[in-house]
């Protein structure tokens, strides 16, 4: 497994902004998380937000930072887990980010939806998090694809587009085979 990149360096005070950030995004949704609710929620006022966050955008990419990294994390460790794990690597893999996804669904969406503000992580951030996927098919564009199939398959099961009642476990397995 590759070491990953260090997160961007940040104060005590920008440290819990960001875990109270998230702890608001997980329970309230994306729409809670406003600078005013931040601020209140910390026990300051929104002005003073502002002295460890410029903006809303920096507040953002401070969690996708996180979510990137504990996605990476649990990617990379499962590519990496070998026999004794059962499975070859891309079974783990989509496994383990299914997993991820729906365990932290806003954390998930916000890191994955729209644009990506590259410029606002920590560098090597995002190459790191997306290296299982390589490291699972051992070639680029296959890689993306096995991407794209997980991403559609999280979002429209966090969307709760399938059928109601719907066994996912086929197609999941059918994702498996074609990438395998």
């Amino acid at each position: 497994m590759t070491v990953a990149p260090a997160l961007t360096e940040r104060s005590t005070r920008a440290a819990e902004i960001v875990s109270v950030g998230r702890r608001i995004l997980e329970e309230e949704g994306a729409d809670a998380l406003t600078m005013r609710r931040l601020a209140a929620a910390v026990g300051m006022q929104a002005p003073s937000l502002y002295k460890h966050f410029g903006t809303k955008r920096a507040v953002e990419a401070a969690l996708i930072e996180h979510g990137l990294l504990e996605l990476g994390t649990a990617l990379h460790t499962a590519v990496s887990g070998g026999a004794r794990r059962g499975g070859g690597p891309v079974r783990r893999l989509l496994t383990a980010y299914r997993a991820a996804a729906l365990a932290n669904p806003a954390l998930y969406r916000l890191a994955t939806a729209g644009p990506l503000p590259r410029e606002d992580l920590a560098p090597g951030l995002e190459d790191w998090a997306g290296e299982p996927f390589f490291l699972a098919t051992g070639d680029p564009s296959r890689a993306q694809a096995l991407f794209a199939f997980a991403h559609g398959m999280v979002v429209l099961e966090l969307d709760d587009r399938f059928m109601p009642g719907s066994d996912l476990r086929p197609a999941w397995e059918a994702g498996t085979r074609v990438f395998a």
